[in-house]
């Protein structure tokens, strides 16, 4: 399988919401109650939400595509809480449930990784549920370490991971 990474363009808000809501709808069953899961994989809000981005050229956003489709998206930019300025935030990184565990989040993450580096940033950041067991270690193997520090989020709880670069 041919795989490719791009970063995101002008329409690309729908691929990259349909990538996002459907991953979260695979990812988050279990860790968010039925009412918030279907808010946030509302496909038209998470479209919203993708076209601001991109109309106003917000973030560092890339989609990987396995023969040509898309299935993994992620998005990077500065930290966006003050006590962690001047380190990079992962957003997200999301990607269609059917080919997990096949290496191709590992060739996003590699990718985002390069970009910061070469951005100039030593430090990356990254939220995520605590009990996310699945994603937690997927940044474990990737070198990301817990903090200690974690925060409310969707009702439930999301800790903080750090790696230097």
């Amino acid at each position: 399988m041919k795989t490719t990474i791009r970063k995101v363009r002008q329409g690309d808000e729908n691929t990259l919401a349909y990538i996002q809501t459907e991953s979260w709808k695979a990812a988050f069953a279990g860790i968010l109650d039925a009412e918030t899961l279907a808010k946030y994989t509302d496909i038209n809000r998470a479209a919203a939400m993708y076209r601001n981005l991109l109309n106003n050229s917000i973030g560092n956003g890339y989609i990987l595509l396995v023969d040509g489709k898309p299935h993994c998206i992620a998005y990077w930019d500065a930290a966006r809480d003050a006590e962690f300025a001047g380190k990079a935030e992962l957003i997200c990184i999301h990607s269609l449930p059917d080919n997990w565990h096949k290496g191709y989040g590992t060739r996003m993450m590699d990718r985002v990784l390069k970009d910061i580096r070469e951005a100039g940033y030593s430090e990356v950041v990254l939220w995520v549920f605590r009990n996310n067991i699945r994603a937690r270690a997927f940044y474990e193997a990737e070198g990301f370490t817990m903090t200690g520090i974690s925060k409310p989020a969707f009702d439930t709880e999301e800790v903080l991971y750090l790696k230097g670069l």
